[in-house]
């Protein structure tokens, strides 16, 4: 007979064994973090940094979608909405009140997309799937010919020369390297922000959902709430790259609101990997560079129908992404 005694001996063996592995695998995901923050840190040093900033942006809203749409499980076709709400109501503020510093002009518009994704998704999350979908896609429809009408918008010419301002009233946001340290900032923050909510357990809990909502609402989980909640964060971070962006181009335009542009940031998580951490800043940093490569060249009237083939061919060939396809090489060939 097996003594109780090893029996247990072993177990606690294996416990520490898992552990161990957990503090390994952190340790690694802080070092590749670090080492990530300094190659952005540097990068302005040799790529024009306007490009990196409109990068950095794209990825932020990227990776708030991929927030809602990986771990909640939630299509939404309707994102831009907060990301063009985000970009008018900050540069309405900072076009319009000369003393207003930066980062209240963009916490401004962040508070206008959080207050807008909280409206939208008492609206569209009592229905699921497709039905999901295209509600938020009527809604932000509706948003969309409320800023062509808007008289503060500028119609299709757009909201133009919005000031950079200064940074707590002290750093002049005109300098391209000052406005890209403080979009780094941003992105950061952002990111924490998310990872952050992924592995909290709350985040847990959207997992399940996403999994197996039937399952969780026996579990006793208030399923709505849940989704509710992860749809204002994720319109929220949403409107406060859409708010950094227009800081950035100093221009709001009715091409943020478009439906386009809720079309390229699923293009943008798809192609990166759903569902991932990473996914999303690859997905972004792929789209945006090839758009602006192609848009200067022979191709520049092509550049939907590329980015439509590379959708289409990541759908059959990368179904989880570039990130997650890697993921999975690296567990296959690194155990």
């Amino acid at each position: 007979m097996t003594n109780p005694a090893n029996v247990q001996a072993a177990a606690v063996r294996q416990a520490s064994v898992v552990r161990e592995r957990r503090h390994a695998a952190a340790r690694r995901q802080k070092i590749f973090y670090a080492v990530l923050l300094v190659i952005a840190l540097l990068a302005p040093l040799a790529v024009y940094p306007v490009f990196l900033m409109k990068l950095l942006c794209f990825a932020l809203f990227a990776c708030a979608f991929n927030l809602l749409l990986g771990y909640a499980g939630l299509l939404s076709f309707g994102h831009a909405a907060f990301f063009a709400t985000g970009g008018y109501i900050t540069g309405y503020m900072l076009s319009s009140y000369s003393g207003l510093s930066t980062e209240l002009g963009i916490l401004a518009g962040t508070l206008a997309s959080t207050v807008l994704g909280a409206l939208f998704g008492m609206l569209a999350i009592r229905r699921q799937g497709i039905y999901f979908a295209m509600i938020t896609l009527a809604l932000a429809q509706l948003v969309f010919f409320v800023f062509v009408q808007a008289p503060f918008t500028g119609g299709e010419n757009g909201l133009q020369g919005v000031p950079r301002g200064h940074l707590f009233g002290l750093v002049d946001m005109k300098n391209n390297m000052a406005m890209y340290y403080f979009v780094l900032a941003v992105f950061v923050i952002g990111f924490a922000v998310i990872q952050r909510t992924i592995h909290s357990p709350y985040g847990q809990v959207l997992k399940a959902i996403r999994e197996n909502e039937p399952r969780a609402v026996s579990l006793g989980y208030n399923v709505d709430r849940h989704k509710l909640l992860a749809f204002v964060i994720s319109a929220a971070l949403a409107g406060l790259a859409g708010a950094t962006k227009t800081v950035v181009f100093q221009l709001a335009s009715l091409t943020d609101a478009h439906w386009h542009m809720s079309g390229e940031v699923i293009l943008m998580t798809l192609l990166g990997g759903v569902g991932t951490i990473l996914g999303p800043l690859v997905g972004a940093t792929v789209v945006v560079t090839l758009q602006s490569s192609l848009s200067n060249g022979p191709l520049g009237e092509w550049v939907h129908v590329i980015l439509g083939v590379i959708f289409v061919l990541c759908v059959l060939l990368f179904r989880s992404g570039i990130v997650g396809w890697l993921e999975r090489l690296v567990k296959r060939n690194f155990k």
